[in-house]
């Protein structure tokens, strides 16, 4: 089976599956919470059982996803799901900002310096743009649910946040290029 396609099924597969529960359910989060739980702990297990390892981003994610998940359906209140976004965000962007005190130099250098190769300014840059990425997002989730309507935030968190972080991304390619180590 294509490496590439499985990861792309744990990736976006819960959320298709939350998707067609939620517009299948006359935008029930209670119908839809459930079977998402499900389909994100079966992605966690394919993940697992393929790589013989578990990827943390994933697992964080899986785990706040059945936390927060379970605390709307018990107490029948969708704020639980509302602020799990703002929560990652921020615990995110957090690790990014206290990391540099654990590991003494940019978490993300630890998890992407084998893949990208920069100078230390540049991962110090591309460390704090990430973070305050982060923070925003978080600042962006509460305003979102706050004031609009719980239809309008479950597609944000798809047709919003998704595609901010892929233009988001796509604007560090010049920091990487100015700052990259050529070898």
């Amino acid at each position: 089976m294509n490496k590439s396609f499985v990861k792309f099924v744990t990736d976006y597969g819960p959320l298709l599956v939350f998707f067609f529960y939620y517009y299948n359910s006359d935008k029930n989060l209670k119908i839809a919470i459930p079977p998402f739980i499900v389909a994100t702990l079966v992605a966690i297990i394919i993940v697992w059982i393929l790589e013989k390892k578990l990827p943390m981003i994933p697992l964080i994610g899986g785990i706040l996803i059945t936390l927060f998940g379970g605390l709307t359906i018990y107490f029948n209140n969708p704020i639980f799901i509302y602020i799990k976004p703002t929560i990652i965000n921020i615990l995110f962007g957090l690790a990014l900002l206290f990391g540099k005190y654990f590991t003494k130099e940019p978490i993300l250098k630890k998890m992407l310096g084998k893949s990208i190769s920069l100078d230390d300014l540049g991962w110090h840059i591309l460390n704090k743009r990430w973070m305050l990425f982060f923070f925003g997002l978080a600042i962006l989730n509460e305003l979102i649910w706050r004031t609009q309507s719980e239809e309008f935030w479950v597609n944000f968190k798809v047709w919003g946040i998704l595609p901010l972080t892929f233009i988001f991304t796509a604007f560090q390619i010049s920091l990487i290029n100015k700052y990259k180590i050529n070898e």
